[in-house]
This record gives structure tokens, C-alpha cells and sequence, in this order.
């Protein structure tokens, strides 16, 4: 799903409320209304364009009663910073992602698999819980480097606008991006774009050019 999509949809508080209820357990319409405080119509309304997003289904029981469920994993990442604004598309969880050679930079100490037993899937799952909280720290940690080190690039760079995209431009050409070519492909942004930065890093006497190729200046 797209994640402006998702944003809009979850922007309403009830339908936040909502979801919240249903991770819980499946309900049906007036449970639903009684813990909101909200009229079934608008519960409805609601979990029509819930529905609609692929976010909750439906399945009828033995007495004809309507229950409502999420119906998929998904994830949303939002990040918001005086360098940037972004949202990464959602993705659904995937317990077959194959994570071996995946993480240059982290190393995951993953539980084994675990069997049917109740006992090994309860250690699992306390383990993976673990997992989940010291990746979100470390995503904290690396959201505050990045800022961080933007700031001192910044005092460099002195450029007005878009320091992060010119920071990215410079980072490829640190790690081996040498052409203007190479640079568009490593940033992977419009051409147009990746030169004037480029041109700008060299008026800034941040990078040089010899011939086709850029280099990083010596401080």
C-alpha cells in the first residue's frame, strides 16, 4: 500500500481506535460503537474505507453476526527532520525473508526456529520481542547520528537548501563514485539534479574534477 495512502487513513483518530480494538480481537459493529462513543453509522462509514485499504475483513459466525478482524501484517516508518520528511512504503511481515548476507551493518542474533512445542514458541517469542526492542533502539541511535553528523556536514557545506541530498551526492563520491554517471546511479535521483550538486560541492571547494572524474578535496 502506499504509504501516503496509509497516512491519510490513519490520520482519523477513531480509525486509529479502531485498529486498536481489533488487534485485540475480532468485533462486531456496535462493540465497536460502544468503545468509540460513536454512532454504528459512522463505525460503518469507518471500516468501509478500512476495508476498502485492505486493512480489516470480515467473516460472518453460526448466529449470522458480522465480526470485523485486520486482515495483514504492515509497517509503517515515518521520519521527520530539519534534513528531510519521508514515509517508507508499508510492507507486510515476512517470516520467510531470508536475513544471511542481507545486514552488512547489524548483526542479528536470531532465535532458532521453534516447533509446535507451546514451551519453545513462548521462548521464541520472548526472544524476538527482545530482538524487535533493540533494533528499534538502534534505529533511535542511527536516526540521531545521521542528524548529527548532517549538522557538522552542514558547517562544511554551507549549503541553503536540500543539505541531505547534497550530503548523499558527497557520500557517493567518498565511497568510490568517481564519474558523474557513477554518482547518478549511487544517488539514484534525476541527472540534472545530481550535476548541480556536484557543481555546487565544488564551488563549496568540497570535491574537485579532474577531467570526467570528482574527488573528495584534501581538508
Amino acid at each position: 500500500m502506499d504509504s501516503a495512502v496509509l497516512l491519510d487513513l490513519l490520520g482519523n483518530e477513531n480509525r486509529r481506535r479502531i485498529l486498536r480494538l481489533l488487534a485485540r480481537k475480532p468485533c462486531y459493529v456496535t462493540e465497536i460503537s460502544e468503545y468509540l462513543g460513536v454512532s454504528p453509522k459512522a463505525v460503518i462509514d469507518h471500516l468501509r474505507k478500512l476495508d476498502e485499504a485492505g486493512l480489516v475483513e470480515s467473516h460472518t459466525d453460526d448466529q449470522r453476526r458480522k465480526y470485523f478482524h485486520i486482515s495483514r501484517n504492515l509497517r509503517l516508518e515515518v521520519s521527520v527532520s530539519p534534513y528531510g520528511f519521508g514515509a517508507k512504503s508499508a510492507y507486510p511481515a515476512s517470516p520467510s525473508l531470508d536475513m544471511n548476507g542481507r545486514c552488512r551493518h547489524v548483526s542479528l542474533d536470531t532465535p532458532d526456529e521453534a516447533d509446535d512445542d507451546v514451551r519453545d514458541l513462548a521462548a521464541a517469542f520472548d526472544r524476538l520481542q527482545a530482538l524487535e526492542n533493540e533494533l528499534s533502539l538502534a534505529q533511535r541511535w542511527v536516526y540521531g547520528r545521521i542528524t548529527e553528523v548532517l549538522e557538522r556536514l552542514d558547517d562544511h557545506l554551507g549549503v541553503d537548501a536540500d543539505s541531505r541530498f547534497h550530503a548523499e551526492v558527497l557520500a557517493a563520491v567518498a565511497t568510490g563514485a568517481t564519474t558523474t554517471d557513477e554518482v547518478d546511479e549511487a544517488v539514484d535521483a534525476p541527472s540534472d539534479a545530481v550535476r548541480g550538486a556536484l557543481n555546487t560541492l565544488a564551488d563549496r571547494g568540497v570535491i574537485t574534477r579532474r577531467g570526467d572524474e570528482w574527488r573528495v578535496a584534501r581538508s
